[in-house]
C-alpha cells in the first residue's frame, strides 16, 4: 500500500509539473497567437484603399460635369454638397438625387427656394427618364447613368476584401487557439465540466467554419470582421469556462441565435426598400420591449431591466438597441425633412425615460451617445448636439435626485479604496487581480476574481487580464476599436445615408460599450454594469452585439466582401473597356 501511494504521489507531481509547464508555454504562445491573427485580419480592415464607385454622371450646359458616387445626393452650393454648385440661385442643400436597386433614378426637391424644374416643370420628387432636362436654380442638367457594362467593369475594379485563403488561414488560428483554450481547462479544470468546455469552444470552431462555408457558396470573400468577432465570443468563453463551465452551453446557444439575427439584419439591409419597411416595424418594437419589461420586468440590484422567461433571463433593452439603429437610419430624402429629425428626438426621449424609469442609466448612457452620433449625421449642426448634451445634464441630475441607485454608482466612483469591503468591493478586487495577472495572466482557472459577482459579464475584462494577461485584455479591446476604424473608413463610401448612419452608430454603441465597461472596472468611470461586446457573459448581449456588426458589414462596398450587397450577374460576354 505504502509503495501504491508512492507511486501515486510521484505520478500526482509529474502531472503537476506537467501541468505547469504548458501553463508557461501558454502564457506566451497565446498573446503571440492572438498578435498574428489580429494583425492579418486589421491590416485589410484598416489600411484597404477607399475607391469611390461611380454610378452616373451629371452634365452642365456649360459643359462641366460632375461624378455620382452614390445613391443618394445633395445637389447644393454648400462645400459639404456631393455636388457642389456655387451659383447664387441654388439653395445650400437645393435637391436629393436617388439611386434605386432597380437602377432607376428620382430627383426631390429639399426645400430650395426656387424649387426643382424635370423639362420645364416644377416637381416636388419625379422620376428621371432619359435625356431629362433637370433645371435647379436656373442651371439645366442632364443626368446619364453608367450603362450595364460599366457597372460590371466598376465592380471588378473595385478594392478587393481579401481572398478564401486569407480567410481560411485565420480560421486555422483562431481554431489553434480555441484548442489551446480547451486543452488548458481539461488538465487544469474538474472532470464534471469536460464536457461543458468541449461544446463551449468546440462549438465557436464549427459556427465559423460553417459561416465561412455559407460565404464561399454565396460568393463573398471577406471575413475579417467575422474572425475578429468570432476571436472576442472565444475569450469570452474563457472567462465563462473559469467562472461558472455550465454557462458555455448558454453563452453557445445566444451566439447561434446571434449569428442568425447577424444574417436576417444583413438580408434586410440587402433591399433598400426592404430596409425602410423594416426600419418602421423595428421603431414600434424599440417601443414594445421596454414597455414589456416596465410591466412584466424583473428587478435586479437596483435595476428592473430583465424578463424570466422558462427559466431564461433575458434583457430586452440589449434588443432595443437594434431596434433604436433601425429607427435612426434614413435615407437623404428624408433627412432633409426637418420633421423627420424632430420625430427622431421625440422618440429618442421617450426611449431614455422608459430607461430612466427602469433605473437602467448604464444602457441609458448608451442610448444617448448613439442619438448624438445619429442625430449629428442627420443634421449636421453641433448646436443640436451642444443642446443636448446640456439637456443630458439636467436629466443627469434629476436622476440622481429621484433614484438612489444611481447615486450610489456615482458616489463610489473615485472613492472605491475609501469603502473596499462593500460598494468598492468588485473594482478594489478587479484592479488587484488585473495586477497580479501581469502582461501574460496567471493561467486557466488560477485566478481570484471569479468568486466575485458579475465576474464573467461586468468584470470580464478584469477577469480575462487576470487569467491570460493584459496584453489579451489590451487585444480584446483594440479589436472593438478597429471594427469601429473600419466603419468610420468604409461609411464615406456608403452608397446610402441608410448604411453610413447605421455602420456608424451601431460602431459607436460597440465602442461605447467597451470603454464604460473597461474604464468602469479600473475606477476611471463609474461601474455602469455595461457588458463588453462579444465577451462578457450575456444572451441578450451577444444578440445585440452579433446584429449590429451586420448594420458595419452592410456598409462595406469592397468587392465581394458583404453579403448585403448584390453581385451583378455574370455575362457571357466580357465587359467593354469604355472608362466610366
Amino acid at each position: 500500500m505504502e509503495q501504491l501511494n508512492q507511486a501515486l504521489a510521484f505520478f500526482a507531481e509529474a502531472k503537476d509539473t506537467y501541468v505547469n509547464v504548458y501553463f508557461g508555454i501558454l502564457r506566451y504562445l497565446v498573446p503571440a497567437l492572438s498578435l498574428i491573427l489580429l494583425w492579418r485580419c486589421f491590416k485589410p480592415l484598416l489600411w484597404f484603399k477607399r475607391e469611390p464607385e461611380i454610378w452616373a454622371w451629371l452634365y452642365l450646359n456649360d459643359g462641366t460635369k460632375y461624378a455620382i458616387t452614390h445613391w443618394e445626393n445633395v445637389i447644393g452650393r454648400h462645400k459639404s454638397s456631393d455636388v457642389c454648385i456655387d451659383f447664387p440661385t441654388v439653395s445650400r442643400n437645393h435637391a436629393v438625387l436617388t439611386r434605386y436597386d432597380d437602377g432607376s433614378w428620382t430627383i426631390s426637391d429639399a426645400n430650395s427656394k426656387s424649387g426643382v424644374l424635370v423639362n420645364g416643370k416644377p416637381v416636388q420628387i419625379c422620376a428621371l427618364e432619359p435625356e431629362d432636362v433637370i433645371t435647379v436654380g436656373g442651371i439645366e442638367m442632364t443626368l446619364v447613368p453608367i450603362t450595364a457594362r460599366q457597372e460590371q467593369l466598376m465592380s471588378q475594379l473595385r478594392t478587393k476584401a481579401g481572398n478564401g485563403f486569407d480567410s481560411v488561414a485565420n480560421l486555422l488560428f483562431l481554431t489553434l487557439l480555441q484548442c489551446l483554450f480547451s486543452l488548458a481547462f481539461m488538465m487544469g479544470g474538474k472532470a464534471e465540466n469536460f464536457s461543458h468546455i468541449l461544446m463551449g469552444f468546440g462549438g465557436i470552431a464549427a459556427c465559423q467554419w460553417l459561416l465561412l462555408i455559407f460565404y464561399a457558396l454565396i460568393r463573398r470573400s471577406s471575413f475579417e470582421l467575422e474572425t475578429v468577432a468570432f476571436f472576442l465570443c472565444t475569450l469570452g468563453m474563457a472567462v465563462i469556462a473559469t467562472v461558472d463551465p455550465t454557462e458555455t452551453v448558454k453563452q453557445l446557444i445566444a451566439m447561434v441565435i446571434g449569428l442568425v439575427t447577424f444574417i436576417a439584419v444583413g438580408w434586410s439591409l440587402r433591399d433598400l426598400e426592404r430596409a425602410k419597411k423594416v426600419r418602421y416595424l423595428a421603431t414600434a418594437m424599440g417601443i414594445g420591449f421596454l414597455v414589456i419589461t416596465l410591466l412584466f420586468g424583473q428587478e435586479y440590484h437596483g435595476a428592473k431591466n430583465w424578463l424570466l422567461i422558462g427559466g431564461f433571463t433575458i434583457q430586452p433593452s440589449e434588443l432595443s438597441k437594434l431596434c433604436f439603429v433601425y429607427a435612426g437610419a434614413s435615407t437623404m430624402e428624408r433627412i432633409m425633412n426637418k420633421r423627420n429629425l424632430i420625430l427622431f428626438i421625440g422618440y429618442s426621449v421617450v426611449i431614455c425615460g422608459f430607461l430612466a424609469l427602469m433605473n437602467d442609466f448604464g444602457t441609458a448612457l448608451i442610448f444617448f451617445v448613439a442619438f448624438l452620433v445619429i442625430a449629428y449625421l442627420r443634421s449636421g449642426s453641433v448646436g443640436t448636439i451642444a443642446l443636448a448634451c446640456t439637456s443630458l445634464g439636467f436629466a443627469g441630475v434629476i436622476a440622481i435626485k429621484i433614484a438612489p441607485h444611481a447615486l450610489r454608482r456615482f458616489s463610489i466612483w473615485r472613492h472605491i479604496w475609501e469603502d473596499p469591503f462593500n460598494l468598492g468591493y468588485q473594482q478594489t478586487r478587479a484592479i488587484m487581480c488585473i495586477a497580479s495577472g501581469g502582461l501574460f495572466g496567471l493561467g486557466a482557472g488560477r485566478g481570484k476574481l471569479k468568486n466575485v459577482f458579475a465576474a464573467d459579464s461586468d468584470l470580464a475584462f478584469a477577469s480575462l487580464s487576470e487569467e491570460w494577461g493584459l496584453i489579451l485584455g489590451i487585444l480584446a479591446v483594440l479589436c472593438v476599436v478597429a471594427i469601429a476604424i473600419f466603419a468610420i473608413r468604409t461609411a464615406a463610401l456608403a452608397r446610402s445615408s441608410f448604411y453610413i448612419i447605421g455602420a456608424c452608430t451601431a460602431a459607436a454603441i460597440l465602442l461605447t460599450q467597451a470603454i464604460l465597461n473597461c474604464l468602469g472596472t479600473v475606477d476611471v468611470l463609474p461601474l455602469t454594469g455595461v457588458t463588453f461586446p462579444f465577451l462578457s457573459n450575456g444572451g441578450s448581449s451577444m444578440i445585440c452585439a452579433w446584429g449590429l456588426l451586420a448594420f458595419i458589414k452592410a456598409a462595406d462596398t469592397r468587392q465581394n466582401a458583404s453579403f448585403a450587397v448584390r453581385l451583378l450577374k455574370r455575362r457571357k460576354e466580357e465587359p467593354d473597356e469604355q472608362s466610366i
